[in-house]
């Protein structure tokens, strides 16, 4: 035999979130139905989607921006820390500034619902590739963005450091050794571009993507 076979890529495995049971349903009927994919399993809430793929790992999570009780921002939040969490695919309604506080939260991508199935389905596919999907944003200045370049817990950092508090009441705040306060505080100067604690706070203040004003940063409960 002269001919060789190409192989079938195998199914990407896919999660979705949605409160709403319609949209749940419909959205897992269009994935059961593209080869490309395996539907994993759904969830009504943000804490179900996070429980499943925790025990049950997938590719890529299709979730609501608005899902109860956590919501989208501090589920992405989340899996930030989480070794093999599925890359996100925020597909809600594109009202304001949402695409931006996606991709700032740490998604990977986002599906509007206006758009067509296909269009969700082809995001999905482009995100387990590894691609980013903004298509109303500019990716690349999104990517330079300070803001968006902040682990979790210096983002954590930088909203207590808000607060005005010493080394001492922030390693109390956040949990952890004034040693690792002042490595965290270390790696946020760098990346913030200032020099101390007086102009990381005047940066936290002074930026469009204020943490707190946007629900995406802040101290976890």
């Amino acid at each position: 035999m002269n001919q060789s076979l190409s192989k079938t890529p195998p199914p990407i495995d896919i999660m979705l979130a949605d409160s709403n049971p319609l949209v749940l349903s419909a959205l897992s009927e269009i994935i059961d139905r593209d080869p490309r994919f395996s539907l994993v399993a759904s969830a009504a809430t943000a804490e179900g989607f996070l429980g499943t793929v925790m025990r049950v790992p997938v590719q890529v999570g299709v979730i609501d921006w608005n899902l109860p009780a956590l919501g989208g921002a501090k589920l992405i939040e989340v899996l930030r820390d989480q070794a093999n969490a599925p890359r996100i695919v925020v597909y809600a309604e594109h009202t304001g500034d949402l695409p931006r506080l996606c991709m700032t939260a740490g998604a990977a991508a986002f599906a509007p619902r206006s758009s067509d199935a296909q269009t969700l389905l082809d995001t999905c596919a482009d995100v387990a590739a590894g691609k980013m999907v903004f298509p109303f944003l500019d990716v690349r200045d999104l990517q330079n963005d300070p803001i968006h370049q902040l682990s979790r817990k210096e983002r954590v950092m930088l909203a207590a450091l808000s607060k005005g508090l010493t080394n001492r009441e922030l390693a109390k705040e956040i949990g952890v050794t004034i040693n690792t306060v002042k490595f965290h505080l270390s790696n946020l100067y760098e990346k913030l571009g200032v020099k101390n604690r007086a102009q990381a706070i005047a940066f936290y203040y002074s930026s469009q993507l204020a943490l707190d004003r946007d629900g995406i940063g802040g101290i976890p409960k």
